[in-house]
C-alpha cells in the first residue's frame, strides 16, 4: 500500500517500543526491571474511581459536547486560579483524550506548513515528530546541562525568523526533571511578545515538583503573555490517571475554538465517564498528591545518589516530573565482547539483554549522551534494578 508521505517523517515511540519488548520478555519468563513508562505506579484514588462507579450508574455513558461537559471546565477553571494563579472562562477550556491529544489539536490549529515551531532540547518524544505531521518544521534549540537545561534567552532570540510560530515551553520537563526559573521565563515570554510568536506551555508535571512554589506557568506573567499562551495539562500524572484519557488546553478563545472544531470531526468527546472522574479528581481532596510526591522524592534522591556514585555517570538532581536523566557519554564507544557501544540506543540495547534493565535512549529526547530512567517504580525495583545497571556498565 502507498502511505501518505507524512507518516514517512516521523519516527515510532522509543518509549513505548522499550516498554513493548519488556513486557514481552517478561512473558518469556524474564525477570526484566522496567524504567521506562512514564506513569506512576500509585492506584487511582478511591474518591476518582467512585465517581466513575457512580457515572456509570445514573447512566453518564453516552455522547456528550465534543470538547467537554461544562463541570469538568469550571473545575478546570477552579484548579488553574487556586494552582496558578490564571483566570480563565470556561469557553476558554477543552477537554481531549489526554495531554498528547490536546497538544497535537493545537498543532492542527495553529500550524501551517512550513511554519517553524522552536522546541527546547532535551524534548519529550512527541514535540517534533506532531510538529511534523502537521507539515511545520520544529526548530531544535540546544540547553545546556551545565545551566541545569535552561533556556538561554539569547539563543531563543536569535532563532526566531519571520517563520516562527511557536515555542514549546515544557516545565518541569520531562525527560530532565528541569524546571524554568521565573527570571528565564519572565525573558522567554519577553521575547514572545516583542515578536507575537505563541507559547504552548506544556504543564503536566506541575503538580510533581520538589520545590515548593518554584514551579511558575509562563501565562502568569502578564496579560501579553497569557494572550499568546496556550496551557496544556492533564490528570494523568498527579492523579495516577494515565489510562483515563484526560488532559485539558486554556488558551485564547480562538484557538480554543478551533480545537473544538478538530476534535469534532475526529474524536469527538474524551470518555464521559472519564470525564466525571476528572471533575472529582480536580475538586476533591489533593492529599494524594502529596503523599505521592513525597513518596517520589525519597526515590529520586535514592536514584540519583546511586547513578552518581557509578564510575563515568553523573546525573542532575531533579526538580519535578519522575525522572532521572544521567549523562552516560562515557561509556559511549566501549566495547563489550565484539560489541561496541556506539549510541544511547546501544547502550540501552546491552542493558536490557545483558542486565535484563529497561531504560530509555536520550535520543529521542534529543540527547544521544543520556538515557531516561523513570522512579515512578517500587524502591526494590530501584535497589535491584540499579545494582544491574551498576554490574553491567562495570563490564564496559
Amino acid at each position: 500500500m502507498n502511505l501518505a508521505s507524512r507518516v514517512k517523517e516521523i519516527s515510532p515511540s522509543p518509549t513505548l517500543a522499550i516498554t513493548a519488548k519488556a513486557k514481552k520478555m517478561r512473558s518469556e519468563g524474564i525477570d526484566v526491571i522496567g524504567f521506562g513508562a512514564g506513569e506512576p505506579d500509585f492506584d487511582t484514588p478511591d474518591n476518582v474511581k467512585q465517581a466513575a462507579v457512580a457515572a456509570i450508574n445514573e447512566g453518564f455513558t453516552k455522547y456528550t459536547v465534543e470538547s467537554g461537559i461544562d463541570e469538568l471546565k469550571k473545575a478546570v477553571v477552579k484548579k488553574l486560579a487556586r494552582d496558578n494563579r490564571l483566570s480563565y472562562e470556561p469557553q476558554d477550556v477543552i477537554i481531549s483524550c489526554g495531554a498528547k491529544h490536546s497538544l497535537f489539536n493545537i498543532c492542527l490549529g495553529l500550524f501551517d506548513p512550513g511554519d517553524e515551531v522552536i522546541v527546547p532540547a532535551p524534548y519529550w518524544v512527541s514535540y517534533p515528530e506532531q510538529i511534523k505531521l502537521v507539515g511545520a518544521k520544529p526548530i531544535i534549540m540546544e540547553t545546556r546541562e551545565s545551566e541545569g537545561f535552561q533556556i538561554d534567552p539569547d539563543l531563543l532570540a536569535g532563532l526566531i525568523t519571520p517563520k516562527t510560530k511557536a515555542i514549546i515551553v515544557n516545565s518541569p520537563s520531562n525527560p530532565t526533571g528541569a524546571i524554568y526559573a521565573r527570571e528565564v521565563l519572565e525573558k522567554v515570554a519577553e521575547i514572545a511578545v516583542r515578536h507575537r510568536i505563541c507559547v504552548i506551555s506544556d504543564e503536566c508535571y506541575e503538580q510533581i515538583t520538589y520545590t515548593k512554589g518554584k514551579c511558575v506557568s509562563i501565562a502568569s506573567l502578564g496579560e501579553e503573555i497569557k494572550a499568546l499562551t496556550v496551557v496544556v495539562n492533564a490528570v494523568s500524572k498527579p492523579y495516577s490517571m494515565t489510562g483515563w484519557r484526560i488532559g485539558y488546553a486554556a488558551g485564547p478563545g480562538d484557538l480554543v475554538k478551533a480545537m473544538s472544531k478538530i476534535q469534532g470531526q475526529t474524536t469527538s468527546n474524551p470518555t464521559s465517564i472519564s470525564q466525571k472522574a476528572a471533575v472529582e479528581a480536580l475538586n476533591g481532596d489533593q492529599k494524594f498528591i502529596q503523599e505521592m510526591v513525597e513518596e517520589f522524592n525519597k526515590r529520586k534522591d535514592y536514584i540519583v545518589a546511586r547513578l552518581n556514585s557509578i564510575n563515568g555517570v553523573f546525573c542532575l538532581k531533579p526538580e519535578g516530573a519522575f525522572y532521572a536523566f544521567p549523562n552516560i557519554a562515557s561509556k559511549l564507544g566501549k566495547k563489550i565482547e565484539d560489541v561496541t557501544i556506539i549510541t544511547s540506543l546501544d547502550l540501552c540495547a546491552y542493558l536490557l539483554e545483558k542486565a535484563h534493565v529497561a531504560v530509555v535512549p536520550g535520543f529521542a529526547f534529543g540527547s544521544d549522551h543520556h538515557i531516561r530512567l523513570s522512579y515512578a517504580c517500587s524502591m526494590e525495583n530501584i535497589r535491584t534494578g540499579l545494582d544491574r545497571i551498576e554490574a553491567a556498565l562495570a563490564y564496559l
